[in-house]
């Protein structure tokens, strides 16, 4: 006969049957049962971090770096609702994770009990499933079923919120089913018809473009591995979105870089004249697009999704495949072979290529020998590290953007940033994750003095589990983007966006038992990197660059592709009510 256990216990041997490995997480009352069980084993680590907000990014850091879902453990109320952002974080740019609430008891369930909230109800709408599980017979198949949601079709963030009692109550365990759900069943596999007529699109076209994204990541390795197999045997440029730097290869003489709001000039200008797209698991973001009636206007578009709902939702396309894209892309491999396609010739569309590239989209003018300009310090940075290719997470704003820009990735899961949300304070925990999933790896978080104070008690959480992060901080005294905004579209009102009061970053990296670095002048940037690099511990390092350089180029918001500003000289100081309503 099988022995009953309580709920708290049936979770933490679901999940470790499931293969988890860490959680991270922060306790309190509603969840005092599943802590208790987690004490009397030593199969999942928890990682304590000093807020809940963290905990998601975390988890976050961890899926992304290792492609295992990330899982979250917190308290009821305010527990949960400091979970929402990082849940929604999630959801946004199809992260798979699993967070797991406390609850109040089931009879004071709508009652506005002690550290109550109605967590089914806040997180609807910002997760891919929820929860409420009021038997502890249920838990074992729920959160098997929240683990085949979060991971299967576009990953997501599924919540499983847990009353007291529940954790408390006993039940006997189920079999070792396989994780599945009874109806959730997402397209992989593409339809053959649509691949042959993709493909023929392809070997016909002359101005072709892959436009590629997250989802390449998301698929695995092997969706990278296609997708630099299909650009060698079709000979065309690819470009990508901020969620899928690393799919392809920067240093590859087919990559045009980042495309969108601040990406190159090259890689916009082959979108707006290329004769045919093709999306590889890419959502058309507004980012990415700019005016949607001056988007790509004589393109035809070939999407490539697992998620159905994106496709057609922003960008009307010509042909729509529905499937996992490293099965699509293999599938398009292989009708390209089996037609025996040969090479296209290209050489006019590349032509066009080199000369946009020549406009040379990314050098910055260094007026002052002594001061550092934002630019200057990702190169220097990614010169020093390229070599050790390097996980590198992000804070939003201007820096996020020039590292973008000026770090270049080979490999996927090396650049973890908050794109579709735009989450301040998204690094330093996400940074976290990643270094504990990849123990010997260097991991560095590109943040501002600004994004960086947002979830800065995290310095507390590496000390603690001894995780040699480098922070390094691009500081110009200003929230970056706020204030370039503010210059280009409100004549320069710079309203709230300077940084006063900030703290001396050396010595507060030094108070949580950091070592802290400052670098003041270009003489010494060099000198700096190799510091941090060389010491064996966590460091924080302030970079002092110019206050006021601004992101370029840029598109403004609402504009087309071919209305992108490459320098401050060409920003007329004024755009319409709508564009602005757009910032």
């Amino acid at each position: 006969m099988t022995t009953e256990k309580s709920g708290a216990d049936i979770l933490i041997e679901t999940l470790s049957d499931l293969g988890v490995e860490v959680v991270f997480g922060y306790p309190g009352g509603a969840v005092l049962p599943i802590y208790d069980a987690i004490f009397k084993q030593d199969r999942i680590k928890h990682i304590l971090v000093r807020h809940e907000q963290a905990a998601t990014h975390a988890a976050e850091g961890y899926a992304r770096a290792t492609g295992k879902p990330g899982v979250v453990l917190v308290t009821s109320g305010p527990g949960a609702t400091n979970a929402v952002t990082g849940i929604t974080d999630a959801l946004m740019d199809s992260i798979p994770m699993v967070v797991i609430t406390g609850q109040v008891p089931t009879a004071l369930i709508g009652t506005d009990a002690f550290q109550e909230a109605d967590t089914v109800g806040i997180t609807r709408h910002c997760s891919k499933h929820n929860y409420l599980v009021k038997d502890p017979a249920r838990l074992e198949p729920t959160i098997r079923e929240a683990f085949y949601i979060a991971t299967s079709g576009r990953p997501g963030p599924v919540v499983i919120d847990i009353p007291k009692d529940v954790q408390v109550a006993t039940a006997r365990r189920g079999e070792n089913a396989p994780i599945s759900h009874k109806t959730y069943r997402p397209q992989t596999e593409p339809d053959m018809v649509s691949i042959e007529k993709a493909v023929d699109m392809l070997a016909a076209a002359e101005r072709p473009i892959f436009y590629t994204g997250g989802g390449i990541i998301n698929s695995g390795p092997e969706a990278s591995r296609l997708l630099r197999q299909l650009a060698d045997v079709t000979g065309a440029p690819v470009t990508s979105t901020l969620m899928g730097l690393g799919a392809f290869p920067a240093s590859d003489d087919k990559w045009l870089g980042m495309l969108g709001m601040h990406g190159t000039y090259e890689a916009n200008l082959a979108m707006n004249q290329a004769d045919l797209i093709i999306a590889l698991g890419a959502r058309f973001d507004d980012r990415v697009t700019g005016r949607l009636d001056a988007f790509a206007p004589n393109s035809a578009k070939i999407h490539v999704d697992i998620d159905r709902s994106s496709i057609n939702k922003n960008v009307r396309v010509d042909l729509p495949i529905v499937a996992d894209v490293g099965s699509a892309m293999r599938a398009m491999l292989d009708t390209w072979h089996l037609r025996k396609h040969p090479k296209p010739d290209l050489s006019e569309w590349w032509s066009r290529i080199h000369g946009w590239r020549q406009v040379g989209c990314l050098e910055f003018q260094e007026s002052d020998p002594q001061v550092i300009m934002p630019q200057r310090a990702i190169r220097a940075l990614w010169e020093a590290t390229k070599d050790q290719a390097p996980i590198i997470t992000t804070e939003v704003g201007q820096h996020q953007m020039w590292a973008a820009q000026h770090f270049h990735f080979d490999d996927p899961n090396k650049w973890l940033t908050s794109g579709g949300l735009g989450t301040m304070g998204y690094g330093l925990p996400a940074a976290i994750g990643a270094q504990l999933g990849n123990p010997d790896r260097l991991v560095i978080d590109i943040a501002g003095e600004a994004s960086i104070q947002m979830n800065i008690q995290e310095l507390a959480t590496a000390t603690q589990y001894r995780l040699p992060v480098k922070i390094f901080i691009l500081n110009n005294e200003y929230m970056g983007m706020v204030r370039q905004w503010q210059e280009l579209t409100y004549q320069s009102r710079y309203s709230e966006s300077y940084s006063d009061a900030l703290p001396d970053f050396v010595r507060l990296a030094e108070a949580y038992g950091w070592k802290g670095i400052r670098i003041e002048t270009r003489d010494q940037l060099d000198a700096g990197i190799a510091e941090m690099l060389a010491y064996d511990g966590p460091v924080v390092v302030d970079c002092r660059v110019a206050k006021l350089a601004n992101c370029f180029p840029m598109i403004p918001s609402g504009a087309a592709h071919t209305e992108m500003l490459l320098q401050s000289a060409e920003v007329s100081g004024e755009m319409d009510d709508e564009a602005k309503a757009l910032v």
